[in-house]
């Protein structure tokens, strides 16, 4: 979801890499014949390595949006073999730079009749710069904007940490690399859901102290958790937590494993197709993820066979605790 910010990453990273290459030989040219041209040389090597510099960036730059664009063919491609193999569950945010794709498939499919809105569920988050009262609003009606929609089903915090707006910025840091927090975090997502512009509110990444206070004081409680749980990082504590409180919970992130392998042979299914299986079988919403047109469709396939108690208690037997988490909160 992150591949679009992903390949810009690549250009810079690229960059800076070759930047640094050019650097190291340019010095050791000039340390070689510095006895035979001595500042003059000197000189000479620092404009070039100014001018190269230069280059380096303004090519960088050019090749950016190319990069961006076709990770928005490859999202358009993917999303359109999820809605012809069944999908009906999209999932989205702000911050994975994607909405606008989104928004372009599902235009032609409305425009065909093949869809109605009323047949989709679809949900985005709210980004860190928007945890703050009077942001809530604009951030959901640009991703509204991007996504061609007039509303959401479902519309969740994207994180616990508010950060300070600064720009078009999604994560802004202070010199030292360190995130711009915004200590006066105060969601007005409520309003949203008053308006219309949100059917449900949620949460996402949050734990459970986060949630109960929130749950606690809100008038319209939160529907939705989406959380990190794998078949290592299961997070028993927190799925129950929710059930008591009636929030269910959404997923990401199902690994694979000798034992996965042992119970996808026993049924005649893939990894995947288990581990999918064996999330919905604990009461949990999955989300799974490929650009894999046959994947798409392979991972849909898993309502013809059910796991038993003995294939349940193997991989739950799995669970390694928080060691396991594969996203890290790090900026």
């Amino acid at each position: 979801m992150y591949r679009r910010n992903a390949y810009r990453g690549i250009w810079n990273v690229a960059g800076e890499f070759i930047i640094i290459i050019i650097i190291i030989i340019i010095i050791i040219i000039t340390n070689i014949f510095q006895p035979l041209a001595g500042s003059v040389c000197k000189f000479i090597i620092i404009i070039i390595i100014i001018i190269i510099i230069i280059i380096i960036i303004i090519i960088t730059n050019i090749f950016q949006p190319l990069a961006g664009s076709a990770s928005n063919e490859e999202i358009e491609t993917s999303l359109n073999a999820a809605l012809e193999a069944g999908y009906r569950h999209i999932d989205t945010a702000f911050l994975y730079g994607n909405e606008a794709a989104i928004g372009k498939v599902l235009k032609k499919w409305f425009d065909s009749k093949k869809l109605k809105r009323e047949d989709l569920f679809i949900v985005t988050k709210l980004p860190h710069v928007g945890n703050s009262f009077e942001r809530v609003e604009k951030y959901l009606k640009r991703s509204l904007e991007a996504l061609q929609l007039s509303y959401v089903d479902l519309y969740l915090i994207h994180g616990a940490i508010g950060l300070q707006e600064r720009g078009d910025e999604i994560r802004p840091l202070d010199e030292k690399g360190n995130p711009l927090l915004d200590m006066k975090t105060d969601h007005g997502m409520e309003a949203q859901v008053d308006a219309g512009r949100a059917k449900a509110i949620g949460l996402s990444n949050f734990n459970s102290r986060q949630i109960k206070r929130i749950w606690s004081s809100a008038r319209i409680k939160p529907a939705n958790l989406q959380v990190e749980l794998n078949v290592f990082f299961q997070q028993r504590e927190l799925t129950a937590f929710c059930k008591a409180l009636d929030i269910t919970v959404l997923i990401t992130s199902p690994l694979s494993d000798p034992v996965v392998m042992k119970i996808a042979k026993k049924h005649n299914k893939t990894p995947a197709q288990v581990l999918i299986r064996w999330i919905i079988q604990r009461g949990i919403v999955a989300i799974p993820k490929s650009k894999t047109p046959s994947r798409i469709k392979e991972n849909f396939q898993v309502f013809d066979f059910e796991l038993d108690e003995s294939d349940m208690d193997e991989l739950y037997r799995l669970d390694k605790g928080p060691s396991s988490r594969v996203f890290s909160f790090k900026w």
